[in-house]
């Protein structure tokens, strides 16, 4: 084998257990199912419902931006999701006084009754997908993801 050249093992990738992809593949399938239920009941999407969690988490107003850095989506699909929603009567947006390019965002009194129905179902589907861990599983479960996810937000600054 020539100098730099990897071995057949170095050479591939076994993507099972290539751990970005399984993270991937894991957090879709849970998104699919919360999707599934969000949208048959209340008719909201994926990014739809990350905008209303992020909204209702406060009380006060919150400008794109944040959302935008909350739910780690893109702008494009917070800008979409945030017009639908807006549709629906489920959010109010308007024009932030100290810059004109910026928009304020609030669960509308509609989007507020909406949350607190979703938020139970929420709440009863994450425990249904982590009913075979213990107490000590979540929680290293938690630090383990929290670690993952600040590395690679370092990674990815550079």
């Amino acid at each position: 084998m020539t100098p730099g050249a990897a071995s057949g093992a170095e050479a591939s990738l076994e993507l099972g257990r290539f751990l970005p992809y399984r993270l991937s593949v894991a957090a879709e399938c849970m998104s699919r199912v919360f999707a599934e239920s969000y949208e048959r009941r209340f008719g909201l999407t994926i990014p739809e419902w990350r905008v209303m969690a992020v909204l209702g988490q406060g009380e006060a107003p919150c400008p794109t931006q944040a959302v935008i850095e909350a739910t780690e989506m893109d702008r494009v699909k917070v800008s979409r999701a945030v017009t639908r929603l807006v549709d629906k009567g489920l959010v109010t947006r308007r024009t932030a006084p100290e810059d004109q390019r910026s928009q304020i965002l609030a669960l509308s009194r509609k989007g507020l009754g909406l949350y607190r129905q979703i938020v139970p179902l929420a709440h009863a589907l994450q425990a249904e997908l982590t009913a075979g861990l213990g107490t000590d599983e979540l929680a290293l479960l938690d630090r383990m993801l929290a670690s993952l996810h600040a590395r690679a937000r370092q990674i990815g600054l550079r």
